[in-house]
């Protein structure tokens, strides 16, 4: 009998590590929400890395984290570092390319709780009295990734925090 349950787990382990190596390699997660202000008044809230401190969900993981900037002081070659806890991670975005007032490309380096290096872009859109403000991501996915994703929804999740910094950049904007 228990021969009969070890090989059963090993077969359910091997299948559920099958499956997550079948997944997609890539993923997009994607939130937008209208600002009611102009392109112009929400565009340095993201080229100036030094103002995401004002809006970014990030920010609030771990009060105690290190933090640098160096690089431009803001738009293309700025750069943003961090360091802290278990749930900030450690890691840096640069700001790649930068089109005022409707783009800006990021480049973010994570190095804890994994590695990884994925694209950021914002994009600003007039829209309604308003500005319609993207905020997306694009990587690879890694294989602990795809495994992660069997018990939880990365985009739900990281959507979740790009909808929170969205909220918080809307009422920063809207001041």
């Amino acid at each position: 009998m228990f021969n009969i349950i070890v090989v059963a787990i090993v077969v359910v382990v091997a299948a559920a590590l099958a499956y997550a190596k079948s997944r997609p390699d890539a993923f997009h997660i994607e939130r937008t929400t209208n600002i009611k202000a102009p392109p112009e008044k929400i565009f340095p809230l993201i080229n100036d890395l030094h103002s995401w401190m004002a809006w970014s969900p990030y920010e609030k993981l771990d009060p105690a984290m290190k933090k640098t900037h160096s690089g431009a002081p803001s738009g293309k070659g700025a750069v943003y570092a961090w360091e802290g806890n278990m749930k900030a991670g450690a890691g840096s975005v640069e700001i790649a390319d930068a089109a005022p007032p409707s783009r800006v490309n990021i480049k973010l380096h994570m190095i804890k709780p994994f590695a990884a290096n994925n694209d950021v872009e914002f994009r600003l859109e007039p829209k309604g009295g308003g500005t319609d403000v993207t905020w997306a991501m694009d990587g690879k996915y890694i294989f602990i990734t795809k495994v992660m994703g069997l018990f939880m929804n990365m985009d739900k999740m990281a959507g979740g925090q790009f909808e929170e910094g969205l909220a918080n950049m809307k009422k920063v904007a809207e001041r």
